[in-house]
């Protein structure tokens, strides 16, 4: 690996992690004390403090704005120097940044300091309130600029200016302008705007699970889940490869960073990908397309996931059900690319004296997936909210943790004092970890409500009548439009912010303009069609920052990483599709477990089907006459109704259509089969 590429993945590492600046001792003592203080506030929510949502929205905000000042420089790639260095100062907080932070947190507070007076002025607000709204807009704005790009606040502005002055665009774009009244109103003093919905989900659900995973990766369950993805598969074809995708999932399970998720398994199973075979290239794709959807991997899946809940007017148990096939079909659809790959390439597992024990591992290991059986027992089994679900899998960790290291001072005759010394260190280093990671959903939330308010403003019936123009009335369209737009917007901003965006402007139009033509699309495929385009952007060239972070790892070209792993991610691009049109996928309607894990066999060998026409190869190389078989199974498998509408028969047909794919998908299996030992018995041919 080149010093470049090494230098490249700190500072993708470092503005993941909101962690770019690095200051002084006692600088570090006051971002510790804030984070900390997000921490027991959140606690408090769910324990003491007792407050309406709007304040309890602000205030939220209020912690990620602030860190946001301390943590990330004005300028985060520029670095000056001489007078003005301090814009781009990462050893030291200069005053700017803390005149900042105070502003920020003045302008945003504002509505809790005046609760009481803006409540009674209700729709009336004064000439302060509107100043106050401004510079709490652009605080926010700035600070959402500093922890994930220019993107999003370059949206929300021209969203704003469209709103404000619409009607001096040209006609087929003029909307009625609202004043600044109505506009400050709308976005800064109700919960329409900034403080809405998606804010709302990240103060009352998103923190406690970010938490969650930050104590668990401090903890060292990452390198346990590698381990022991390691000791199942590490000593079969292709198995780094294998072991990789799996470690990626079992992260994904805590991590909504596809980033994160790639650093922490891929600094692992990278090298030993290369070291059985796989080119650097594919070794780094792999590992890209494996993390990144873990972000769909539930029970929770990214925060976006959560956010869909309240959009759709579900508990979040429904929206893992939703994903549940889609999720497991695209990572077992994965696994399968990465044998086809070790087939095609000849490639063998590691040798069994560097394969991790499998009894060993787990056994040192498992206390780590104690806190996740409690997360899914609290979620699953006793149905209490995600929210106090994640908060009492936290307080689980944090006593296993304790127990861990008083356990580890009596073994080694340490003093306890020690032992709790070390515990309160990893304990404060997982709640800094966990508030810095905060700060990029929190800024996105609270930019995307901008845009949210907005369209409720005027912008959504607009968008509407264009989008129907653009599509002709032709849902094909307009679910490839949205994909587009989806890929296009989730280069320059995170996945929860793509979402959001997507969802408020496109999710309502699919459904209108779907049921308008005789397409009766669920709300939840909507919603979720938009979260997996928005999650596909991090490896999609040529911003894909995931594929940079893969290839500084790997040594290779963060392009053609980008563009291999785009491939590889092809497996997932089918099946958003394939539920628009087929609910069954998202089990809608569906509450029973047989029919339910029938859907997923057959989704699984569609994915499978498709894999193998993706890479030209199911057990030997297939052939051209092959592919159209590999297709249509494929498709079949997927979505039966293409076949029963196409042929003018009830859907109840299905199910002999469902029969029909396998058959496919078997009987090349059977050709390649006999091919290969023709070539091997050319007499017997």
């Amino acid at each position: 690996m080149s010093v470049s590429s090494n230098i490249d993945l700190e500072e993708l590492v470092k503005e993941d992690t909101g962690s770019l600046r690095e200051p002084r001792k006692f600088e570090k003592v006051i971002i510790s004390l804030v984070a900390i203080g997000w921490v027991v506030f959140q606690f408090g929510l769910l324990t003491f403090i007792v407050l309406d949502s709007a304040r309890i929205r602000a205030i939220h905000l209020t912690f990620a704005t602030v860190l946001a000042f301390l943590c990330m420089p004005l300028l985060r790639r520029k670095k000056i120097k001489g007078f003005f260095s301090f814009l781009s100062a990462r050893d030291r907080i200069p005053l700017l940044d803390y005149i900042f932070a105070a502003l920020g947190f003045y302008s945003v507070m504002y509505t809790v300091f005046n609760f009481k007076e803006l409540t009674e002025r209700a729709g009336l607000p004064s000439d302060k309130d509107i100043l106050f709204g401004i510079i709490s807009i652009v605080f926010i704005l700035e600070a959402t600029r500093r922890v994930i790009g220019i993107a999003m606040p370059v949206i929300v502005i021209l969203f704003s200016l469209y709103v404000l002055y619409g009607s001096n665009m040209p006609d087929f774009l003029a909307l009625k302008s609202v004043s600044m009244t109505k506009f400050m109103n709308q976005i800064y003093l109700s919960t329409e705007g900034i403080f809405g919905i998606p804010l709302g989900v990240s103060a009352g659900v998103v923190f406690y699970f970010v938490l969650l995973g930050a104590i668990l990766e401090k903890a060292g369950a990452g390198k346990f889940f590698i381990d022991l993805a390691l000791s199942v598969f590490g000593k079969y074809k292709g198995g780094p490869a294998k072991a990789a995708i799996v470690s990626s999932g079992l992260t994904g399970l805590v991590s909504g960073s596809s980033i994160a998720n790639v650093v922490t398994t891929g600094t692992f199973t990278i090298p030993l990908m290369k070291k059985v075979g796989y080119p650097a290239k594919k070794a780094a794709a792999t590992e890209v397309a494996a993390s990144i959807d873990g972000q769909i991997m539930p029970p929770v899946m990214g925060a976006a996931a959560f956010i869909i809940g309240e959009y759709v007017g579900v508990p979040y148990i429904e929206v893992i059900k939703a994903a549940a096939i889609p999720a497991f079909t695209s990572y077992f659809a994965l696994f399968f690319v990465s044998h086809l790959e070790a087939s095609k390439l000849g490639i063998k597992g590691l040798p069994a004296e560097e394969t991790p024990k499998f009894m060993e591992t787990l056994k040192k290991g498992f206390i780590y997936l104690l806190p996740i059986f409690v997360l899914l027992y609290e979620l699953v089994i006793l149905r209490h909210s995600p929210e106090m679900s994640a908060f009492r899998a936290i307080i689980f960790l944090i006593l296993i943790m304790l127990v861990k290291h008083l356990v580890n001072s009596y073994k080694n005759r340490e003093s306890y004092f020690l032992a709790i010394k070390r515990f309160s260190i990893d304990l404060i280093d997982g709640f800094v970890t966990g508030s810095k990671s905060m700060m990029s959903v929190a800024l996105a939330c609270a930019s995307a409500g901008i845009i949210v308010g907005i369209v409720t403003l005027g912008v959504g019936g607009m968008l509407t009548q264009i989008v129907e123009s653009i599509s002709q009335g032709n849902i094909y369209i307009l679910v490839f439009v949205t994909a587009f737009a989806s890929l296009l917007l989730g280069m320059g901003l995170p996945t929860t912010a793509t979402y959001i965006v997507m969802a408020s402007l496109i999710a309502p139009v699919i459904v209108e303009l779907g049921g308008n033509y005789g397409f009766m699309v669920p709300l939840m495929a909507a919603h979720l069609f938009c979260f997996y385009f928005g999650m596909l952007a991090d490896d999609t060239p040529p911003v894909g920052l995931g594929s940079y972070a893969a290839a500084a790892l790997a040594g290779s070209n963060p392009i053609e990483t980008g563009l291999q792993g785009f491939v590889y991610h092809l497996r997932t691009f089918i099946i958003p599709f394939m539920f628009i049109f087929n609910p069954d996928l998202i089990l809608h309607g569906i509450n029973s477990w047989s029919f339910a894990l029938f859907i997923f066999a057959m989704s699984v060998i569609g994915g499978f089907s498709f894999a193998s026409l993706l890479q030209g190869w199911l057990i030997t190389k297939n052939k051209w006459y092959e592919m159209p078989l590999l297709l249509a199974a494929s498709l079949i498998c997927f979505n039966p109704k293409i076949a029963t509408s196409l042929l003018n028969l009830s859907p109840d047909y299905r199910y002999y259509f469902y029969a029909l794919g396998v058959a496919l998908f078997i009987m090349v299996i059977l050709i390649q089969k006999f091919r290969i030992k023709s070539s091997i018995n050319p007499i017997a041919a």
